[in-house]
């Protein structure tokens, strides 16, 4: 299994290293390297040796004292040398093309070694790192003719035909190429743990199939370097480390950089996890997508050290090259169907969203017309819409999700996801039992899609008990460092979570948002208009004409052409008195226009039977509570004796009317006021003044003299002023609402004056 390590705060190098701070082990510069091969780190073009791996006695004759300071010439034969310096100037990117084939000079006779060679930069300098392995057992490879050598394992993964087909045999291909005992495809999921997808192995060896490791087996440290360094290869897990000298750069300080060597030493921590494995060597193969690592190849050996050449190396790298486009293709074809067939019910929903007839939750809930579902476009337990204060289901929803919605409205995304809502959102899973997983849409006016997942009960084999480090406090004194001493299968129940919500699914419940603004820009467009068209219905379309009395109204629609509840109303009585009133209904939007055609006309009827003001205020009342739970409404009704002036009138949570005297004077009229229609006004006071000849009333709504920025005090001030200015007599009513109106009201504006002539 692979090394540890970490990205962030590593080590100093030198300190030791033991379980707690092994995930920093600086493991990208150990120090020393696998004594299989020789490290010398040269200059160019001189290729005089400044750093040199301490084995460098064992190949060369030459101790890494006297190899300092030394060229290759002197090393390795001027033959040797020559053909190194040729191949340093014909070819640039060196990586691309190790191995080096070169005759190397030693005291026992010419020995054929590989040279493979990179760039490494110390500090401001540029060095050049030799590494030499001696060319051990049959040379079927070398760099042209690597192709060829894996061409028909090549062909066979071409002519798998789903994953795990694919699998399996670049999994029983690697170990014919390599000679592992155990050849493993090793898969990552979003969170780094890993499974074993496929294994070749003898036939003696337990399966590892199935079998998953943590995300701790490999932290991020690790990961980085096998993005960088596809293979690396341990001959021989009980080997003793060979230092490189100097440790540290005469000129920078710094420890050599080892990223890209072939040679680097592992961690000790590593090499004790697979001892315990009884593995003897090992080498893995990065599997990489958009150079991000998705998955390895790890093969084991057990009878012993064993050495591929390089050359093998290189040709297995190639097959886990080929393996990676493979997987690739096939997981770039997955998602392309699930992406083409998440549009389609995207289109589907979408088309069904603007059906005019019905709100946007019933249009998206259940089995649409045109076949689509959102339990199709993100498969769930159950979904919740909320759409214009309601809320409607499709599937296995709580009773009352109130709690999730007002959850969701707090996030500070639009778009939001949980999948252990126990341990996530405590609260929240209180109150939607039997929900572990929630994905959320936030949409403007307080509307939302809220997708609901139950706990996904999972059983995982683990290739050892993953908490390991407790493990092996546990196990005394006498345990030596390790991360997980024993390996057998051991089985826990994953309880709490759902099933992850997919990469696609999160980009359809976005693209479902971003298609529905369309969509409700429209339906506020379909909504504004029938409005506007149930206000202009409802707004008399001629006020009476009285003799001696002048009346003129009118009514401004909020800014954005946001139509309101407002509205005014003016006709004679039975008794032939003159019925004025002003009204505003709770909200915007059709619905506000539609309460408040229900309430002026039920008004209307209980003032035209013969109630008076405070009467009929009470029995609208009882309407709007028995008919119409959710409205309310702020209402002045006044009842005129156009002969005598007199007034009766009755208040229900509405502003207080202006009274106008014949000298220009303007008075707000110290009126009991009942609370608004729709939440009880039990009995209206009614309150009784008279109108001068020469004088009027005024009745208004909220909307002239409160706003954002104007307090109702400073409103009423500036309304009484407007009509002071005017003086007695004639009254403009229009110049009256350009006076007043504040450009930051966001609300409707009404207002009736009602003046008795001179």
């Amino acid at each position: 299994m692979p090394e540890s390590g970490s990205t962030t705060e590593l080590l100093p190098p030198g300190e030791p290293v033991d379980l707690d701070n092994c995930a920093r082990e600086p493991i990208h510069v150990p120090g020393s390297v696998q004594p299989h091969g020789v490290l010398l780190a040269v200059t160019e073009p001189d290729l005089v040796v400044e750093h040199a791996s301490q084995n460098v006695a064992d190949l060369l004759g030459r101790t890494a004292a006297e190899a300092l300071g030394s060229d290759l010439s002197a090393l390795l034969g001027a033959e040797a040398a020559d053909q190194l310096r040729q191949h340093l100037r014909t070819f640039g990117n060196l990586r691309m093309r190790n191995p080096l084939v070169v005759v190397a000079a030693t005291p026992t006779g010419p020995v054929e070694v590989d040279a493979v060679l990179h760039r490494v930069a110390v500090g401001t300098r540029t060095l050049l790192v030799v590494e030499l392995e001696v060319s051990t057992g049959p040379r079927p490879f070398s760099f042209p003719n690597t192709y060829q050598a894996v061409r028909g394992a090549v062909e066979r993964l071409n002519g798998t035909h789903s994953l795990a087909d694919l699998y399996d045999v670049a999994a029983r291909e690697v170990r014919a190429l390599t000679g592992f005992d155990r050849v493993m495809i090793y898969r990552f999921d979003a969170e780094y743990n890993g499974e074993v997808v496929a294994e070749a192995k003898r036939a003696d060896l337990n399966p590892f199939l199935g079998l998953r490791y943590p995300a701790s087996d490999i932290p991020p440290q690790a990961r980085a370097l096998y993005e960088q360094n596809w293979v690396r290869l341990i001959a021989d897990v009980r080997y003793r480390p060979a230092p490189i000298l100097p440790g540290l750069d005469t000129v920078t300080g710094e420890p050599l950089d080892l990223t890209h060597s072939v040679l680097r030493s592992v961690s000790p921590i590593h090499l004790e996890y697979l001892g315990n494995m009884g593995v003897a060597a090992s080498m893995s193969i990065s599997l990489l997508r958009d150079g991000r690592l998705w998955g390895l190849i790890a093969c084991h050996h057990y009878s012993g050290p064993h050495h591929p050449p390089y050359g093998v190396r290189a040709a297995a790298e190639f097959l886990g090259s080929s393996l990676s486009l493979r997987l690739v293709a096939r997981a770039e074809e997955d998602e392309l169907q699930a992406a083409l067939a998440a549009d389609a019910t995207l289109v589907r929903l979408l088309i069904a969203s603007r059906d005019a007839d019905r709100t946007l939750g019933e249009s998206l809930v259940g089995r649409t017309e045109s076949g689509a579902s959102l339990l199709e476009l993100v498969p769930a337990r159950g979904v919740v819409v909320l759409d214009d204060g309601t809320w409607v289901s499709d599937g296995e929803v709580p009773p009352d999700p109130t709690a999730l919605l007002a959850w969701l409205a707090d996030q500070p995304e639009d778009v939001t996801e949980r999948t252990a809502l126990g341990t996530q959102e405590p609260a929240l899973a209180a109150a939607l039992p039997g929900v572990a997983g929630v994905l959320g849409v936030r949409l403007p006016d307080d509307r939302a899609i809220v997708w609901l997942r139950s706990e996904a009960v999972q059983e995982v084999a683990w290739g050892g008990d993953p908490h390991n480090k407790a493990i092996a406090r546990r196990e005394g004194d006498d345990v030596r460092l390790s991360p997980r001493k024993s390996f057998e299968k051991w089985t826990e129940v994953v309880r709490g979570r759902c099933a992850p919500w997919t990469p696609q699914e999160r980009r359809s419940v976005t693209d479902l948002r971003r298609r529905l603004l369309e969509t409700l820009l429209l339906r506020s467009r379909w909504a504004l208009g029938a409005a506007q068209t149930v206000q202009r219905s409802l707004l008399p379309e001629a006020l009476p004409v009285l003799a001696g009395w002048d009346l003129q109204a009118r009514y401004v629609p909020a800014p954005g052409g946001r139509v309101g509840g407002d509205w005014y109303d003016a006709f004679e009585l039975p008794d032939g008195r003159l019925a004025v009133a002003v009204g505003d209904v709770a909200g915007h939007g059709l619905s506000a226009a539609a309460a408040m055609g229900q309430l002026r006309n039920a008004l209307r009827a209980f003032l035209l039977r013969g109630d008076g003001p405070a009467d009929a205020l009470r029995w609208t009342d009882v309407v709007a509570r028995r008919t119409m739970a959710t409205d309310m409404a702020t209402v002045v009704v006044a009842a005129v004796d156009p002969a005598t002036g007199d007034v009766e009138l009755s208040v229900a949570g509405h502003p207080r009317p202006l009274l106008l005297g014949p000298r220009g004077d303007a008075t707000l009229q110290d009126v009991p006021v009942d609370r608004p229609v729709g939440v009880g006004s039990g009995e209206p006071p009614t309150h009784h003044l008279h109108i001068e000849p020469g004088g009027g009333l005024v009745l208004y709504s909220d909307g002239l003299v409160d706003s954002r920025s104007t307090n109702l005090r400073a409103g009423l001030q500036r309304l009484a002023g407007a009509f002071q200015r005017q003086g007695g007599g004639a009254v403009d009513v229009d110049q009256v609402v350009r006076e007043c109106t504040d450009p930051s009201s966001v609300d409707d504006v009404t207002i009736l004056v009602l003046r008795r002539c001179s």
